[in-house]
């Protein structure tokens, strides 16, 4: 498996990393598993140790690669980690007079959530959530004491998930809803008069889901985006 010959360093670069890629698929290498060392892949690559180094590098930013320092270099956890970052960079540096980035990324989140009704219900109708209630509990007392609370918020929607088999899903959620709680303060959106009601919107969320009322669960999914959009829609 070598490298076409490129006229640039920079698609060199590219070469290689697609060539790395093609290594640790075809080997059926798994996150955690090593990879071959900085020579040996000089050699199965057929590019320079420079290139390499180049292409470990940015594989790495990507999470793609881990380089453990003194053990050598591994598959990577492959998490959503830089889509958050640029996400989140990318709504705050649009923010000035336009925050079509974050109406963007709250849509997302609604089109997943109402997108996952059916299987969240098939899954949570008629069982009982106790954790899942003690969330929406503890909800509603930051929002009595007009605190946020976004620990609360990203473990209810994810233990809403939980049962649900699609794990690319449920790192779109998570990682859509670390956006949103990255740009949100950096946005200096005032969000404290709607805790209370962000707080219901949950427990009718769970309520329908229970229940096993798809109609239901939608029109609470749908109420509980609407104070963030008419507030990011004031901003438009």
């Amino acid at each position: 498996m070598r490298t076409p010959d490129f006229p640039t360093g920079l698609k060199r670069t590219e070469a290689t990393m697609a060539a790395i890629k093609e290594l640790i698929i075809s080997q059926h290498l798994r996150p955690g598993d090593p990879l071959p060392t900085e020579s040996s892949l000089c050699d199965q690559v057929g590019v320079s140790r420079s290139s390499v180094r180049e292409a470990i590098r940015k594989l790495e930013a990507l999470r793609i690669v881990s380089v453990e320092h003194g053990r050598g270099t591994f598959v990577g956890s492959l998490s959503m980690e830089p889509l958050v970052q640029t996400l989140a960079f990318r709504a705050i540096l649009h923010a000035e007079g336009d925050f079509s980035a974050l109406r963007d990324v709250i849509e997302v989140r609604r089109y997943l959530d109402l997108g996952c009704a059916e299987q969240v219900l098939s899954s949570l109708a008629g069982t009982e959530q106790p954790e899942l209630q003690a969330c929406v509990e503890r909800m509603r007392e930051h929002a009595r004491a007009g605190e946020p609370f976004p620990d609360e918020d990203i473990a209810f929607h994810l233990g809403l998930m939980a049962p649900t088999p699609n794990e690319v899903i449920k790192q779109l959620i998570h990682s859509l809803w670390m956006v949103h709680q990255a740009v949100v303060p950096e946005l200096g959106l005032e969000i404290t008069p709607h805790l209370e009601e962000t707080a219901e919107a949950h427990q009718a969320i769970l309520d329908a889901a229970l229940a096993g009322d798809v109609e239901a669960y939608r029109q609470a999914v749908s109420a509980h985006y609407e104070p963030l959009e008419a507030i990011v829609q004031d901003r438009l």
